[in-house]
């Protein structure tokens, strides 16, 4: 028994408030054909709809055989649909690339049923409706009347209490609608069929009871059912099972529709496939760039190692004190008068003033301090210091004067030649330390004679602990003979790429 008690529902838009069913009650029979008529929007197809669990209501309760929905969730509402309802639309709804065995099957397929025994019920139930003969037919074979027909069967293949039909005949013809209607009538006797009609000849001539609606309100009822309260007990809320299937039906559905559909699959696949390569392509740019930026860094660093000297030379403002120029305050020079020129001067207390001693102690603190600014531009390679070491090789020219291996007289005076060609002797291997050197003999006049070229240096250590020497050292260096260091008492002679060494080293 199905029992609809002061149900009510209304639909909303903005402001305007539309009334569908107003405290609508109604207890149906377990088997009867009951027809529901009415204008449009009196509210029929909404009261078909809330019977079927496929819309809610505002207030009220829907009480299937003592069970009440007022505490239905939606898988509630889908295993009620799937076990208690069965539908019939006026449109078939019917899947068009599957036959009309497959369609009927579908119902069984939710529900979780094995395919033997779906596919021998399908059959069952499509000769039950006189389509035995056409099982393996799509519905695009089939006449409106014989669509109906399949509706009808896969409304029926789930043994179903309830059997739903809106408006089943509005798109059939007279002779049609009455092999649909007579149909119906044989499912009416063993089980409850509602229908929605605007047609009242054929729910007087077929349907066992009759209920007209207008404005959401029951108008009449041709054979009304009433319910003693204390002879039925209270409506509890109660499961009706679950609406599922298996995992290889899932797939086999999936692969059998992507078969059916050869030209949206491909196109969808190709459609992915684009994505996907797309991605991997930025992926792989990405990475190789990423790759050859650390590469141009380790080449970069170790071929323009950062050095701090002791001492440091404002080779700007020499060169500006060299250049000379008037010095009148921005007013052009008086010619009236003899004035000093001062500017040999100044060159001389500008170079003087330039060089400057650093206080490398109080430096190396600051360096040393994790909390100083300097710490965040410090590589994985840490800040390394090392100290000149003095390893000047002496000797005697045929004439007994003594000389330097690079050919420098000792304690003879220097001219800017001889400079020029201390500096061609020593070529491209002279270090930063060594071209300062070389900087301030051309400018002072003076030799130091204790200088020596700056040939010894600390190697780079690893990031690790366990890693000895950096890996920038070993990724841009090969070692032409011997092996690499071992120990701190160990030497490496770098070596051109000519694999040449300088003279003066």
């Amino acid at each position: 028994m199905l029992q609809i008690k002061s149900i009510s529902k209304q639909y909303k838009t903005g402001d305007f408030v539309q009334k569908a069913l107003d405290d609508v009650s109604l207890n149906l029979r377990d088997s009867e054909f009951v027809a529901i008529l009415g204008p449009s929007g009196s509210g029929k197809t909404t009261l078909l709809n809330i019977i079927g669990g496929l819309d809610r209501y505002d207030s009220g309760d829907l009480i299937i055989n003592g069970v009440s929905t007022k505490r239905y969730k939606d898988r509630d509402w889908d295993s009620y649909r799937n076990h208690t309802i069965g539908f019939v639309f006026q449109s078939y709804n019917l899947i068009p690339h599957q036959t009309i065995l497959s369609n009927v099957e579908l119902a069984l397929t939710i529900s979780g049923v094995s395919r033997t025994e779906r596919r021998e019920r399908a059959r069952k139930a499509l000769e039950q409706v006189g389509l035995g003969d056409h099982i393996n037919k799509k519905p695009n074979q089939l006449s409106g009347g014989q669509m109906q027909r399949v509706a009808i069967a896969r409304a029926l293949v789930n043994d179903p209490d309830i059997v739903l039909a809106d408006e089943p005949t509005g798109a059939l013809d007279s002779d049609t609608s009455v092999q649909i209607m007579n149909l119906l009538k044989e499912v009416a006797k063993d089980r409850l069929v509602v229908m929605v009609t605007h047609n009242p000849e054929l729910a007087e001539q077929y349907a066992t009871r009759t209920v007209r609606l207008r404005d959401g309100v029951i108008r009449s009822d041709s054979d009304p059912y009433e319910v003693e309260e204390g002879a039925s007990e209270a409506p509890v809320h109660k499961r009706l099972g679950k609406a599922s299937m298996s995992l290889a039906t899932s797939i086999a559905l999936s692969f059998n529709n992507l078969r059916t559909k050869k030209g949206r699959t491909l196109l969808t696949s190709f459609a992915g496939s684009i994505g996907i390569i797309g991605i991997a392509l930025i992926l792989s740019v990405s990475t190789g760039v990423n790759a050859y930026i650390d590469s141009i860094q380790r080449d970069t660093m170790t071929a323009y190692p950062i050095t701090i000297d002791s001492q440091t030379f404002d080779m700007t403002s020499i060169m500006g004190a060299q250049a000379g120029g008037k010095e009148t305050g921005g007013k052009s020079a008086k010619n009236d008068g003899i004035y000093p020129d001062d500017r040999s001067i100044k060159q001389t207390s500008s170079l003087t003033s330039s060089i400057t001693k650093n206080n490398l102690a109080d430096f190396k603190k600051y360096l040393d301090d994790p909390n100083s600014e300097v710490r965040q531009y410090v590589g994985e390679t840490g800040i390394q210091y090392t100290y000149d070491v003095k390893f000047s090789v002496f000797s005697h020219d045929p004439d007994g004067t003594l000389v330097t291996a690079n050919g420098v007289t000792i304690g003879a005076k220097s001219d800017s030649t001889s400079n020029a060609a201390r500096m061609s002797s020593m070529g491209q291997s002279s270090s930063m330390s060594d071209m300062t050197s070389m900087q301030m003999t051309v400018l002072t006049g003076k030799t130091d004679t204790s200088a020596s070229p700056n040939s010894f240096h600390e190697i780079m250590p690893g990031a690790k602990d366990d890693q000895l020497i950096s890996k920038v050292i070993t990724d841009n260096y090969r070692v032409v003979k011997g092996a690499w260091p071992t120990g701190k008492d160990q030497v490496v002679l770098v070596l051109d790429d000519d694999n040449k060494v300088p003279l003066t080293t």
